[in-house]
């Protein structure tokens, strides 16, 4: 790095927000993540001896994950190289492959690639990449808000370790805002600043443990406030919220009222209120809830809750999910809202939900049985000398298109689904009451 190329990140570290200033710079600053970073737990102690393994950092925004991802880098003594897995290409991932080979030949010193939002990782990326953290010349340090057992694919799982981050605290949040507040340089102490309990709670509540909120947020509402006669800053409650753009008050304290927020929408659909489903949903919105996790919790509630009864719930509310992906927000609210008010006045039945877990408990209690032969695939190599396929009975050779035969293996009996009827359930419910009372040996006559 040349003193022109070093002039200039000098000059960009300045322009930074607060956030991004504030950074941890060692291991004692960084505030929070004790479970996994508290004396004598595993991250803490490989980073101590000077390594660390190819992982995935899990959590909600602003919980560190950058922060954490640049000091392991800084004290492996490691080269840091930051992609985004969504504006990365292959041709990135092969400069850094090269320029880590030759770092490592000339110098002996590691990489450490940290891919934000891996969760939308593409494979043809993976593909570029994976083979060299096989083999250790790059360290991988992946970050996503996303359940990364859901939406991660399985072969970087199998390469990585994950390691959950968890909200901060109120009183986390406070340390970092009042170190920011008196940090000369980095932070905001030549501002001369002090901030009113209500305006530090207000910024404290409202970022609901997300650090860059709520360190931005103070950073805004600083500058906003003009020096007095004395040359200090009040920040005041109102200039907090001006700051934010929001009113005192969102979520509560409990760091868990996301899930309570959302356990809300859900139980009102399930109670078929629209009114209250509206309610819930917009308090998440406002509260700057993701709305991809509302859609999510919809699509499921579709699926739970109203199910056969309204097949068509699901289909919209994925639609809604699709939705809110291409527009984002504000204008996603729409759709939200309108699946939800779909959902809370759908007829509601949880037969489909009752029955993979009535099936998933027999699989998991019960000795697995043979496929029947008349079910087995005669279709390849020696599966028809082996009578793989016999005796089975092709359902539209049969008038009805349906024909009475057992599917089920030996020894595994019914029912696992156990219609309702409520809405279009109640016909799935007649049909399958029909057809279960019928002999296998009382076939209806073929087609002629």
């Amino acid at each position: 790095m040349d003193l022109f190329e070093y002039a200039r990140q000098q000059q960009m570290a300045s322009a930074a927000p607060l956030a991004a200033r504030m950074r941890a710079q060692n291991l004692d600053e960084y505030v929070g993540q004790e479970h996994i970073l508290g004396k004598g737990k595993f991250l803490r102690k490989a980073l101590e001896a000077g390594t660390i393994p190819s992982c995935i950092l899990f959590g909600p925004p602003g919980t560190g994950k950058t922060t954490l991802a640049r000091l392991a880098a800084h004290l492996v003594e490691a080269h840091f190289e930051q992609l985004n897995a969504v504006t990365a290409g292959v041709a990135d991932i092969r400069r850094i492959v090269d320029e880590a080979k030759a770092r490592m030949g000339q110098y002996q010193r590691r990489t450490i690639v940290f891919i934000d939002e891996i969760h939308r990782w593409r494979k043809d990326q993976q593909d570029a990449l994976l083979p060299h953290v096989e083999e250790g010349l790059v360290t991988l340090v992946g970050a996503t808000t996303e359940n990364p057992l859901v939406c991660v694919n399985a072969p970087l799982i199998s390469r990585t370790r994950i390691f959950e981050l968890k909200s901060l605290t109120d009183e986390q949040v406070t340390l970092l805002l009042e170190r920011a507040l008196t940090l000369a340089g980095r932070g905001l102490g030549n501002y001369n600043a002090t901030v009113e309990p209500a305006a530090l709670e207000h910024l404290v509540r409202t970022s609901s443990g997300d650090a860059r909120t709520a360190l931005n947020g103070l950073e805004l509402a600083v500058t906003l406030t003009e020096p007095g006669p004395d040359g200090r800053r009040i920040v005041s409650l109102e200039t907090a919220e001006e700051a934010l753009l929001k009113r005192a008050v969102v979520y509560g304290q409990d760091g868990d009222e996301h899930y309570h927020a959302a356990s809300a929408l859900i139980k009102s659909i399930r109670g078929s209120d629209p009114d209250a489903a509206v309610y819930w949903l917009a308090r998440m919105i406002y509260a700057g809830e993701d709305p991809r996790f509302i859609a999510r919790r919809l699509v499921i509630s579709a699926a739970e809750d109203i199910g056969l009864a309204d097949p068509t719930a699901l289909t919209l509310a994925q639609s809604a999910a699709d939705a809110v992906s291409f527009l984002g927000l504000p204008e996603g609210r729409i759709p939200l809202a309108e699946v939800a008010i779909y959902l809370a006045c759908a007829p509601k039945s949880n037969t489909a939900y009752a029955a993979i877990d009535r099936a998933m408990a027999h699989v998991s209690s019960q000795r697995t049985q043979p496929v029947p032969i008349h079910l087995k695939d005669g279709g390849y190599g020696s599966g028809e000398r082996l009578g793989y396929g016999k005796g089975y009975l092709y359902p539209h050779d049969y008038a009805a298109g349906w024909v009475a035969q057992r599917y089920l293996p030996e020894g595994v009996e019914g029912p696992f689904w156990e219609p309702g009827v409520r809405g279009r359930e109640e016909t799935l419910a007649r049909v399958v009451r029909e057809r279960r009372s019928v002999v296998p040996e009382q076939n209806p006559k073929r087609k002629p």
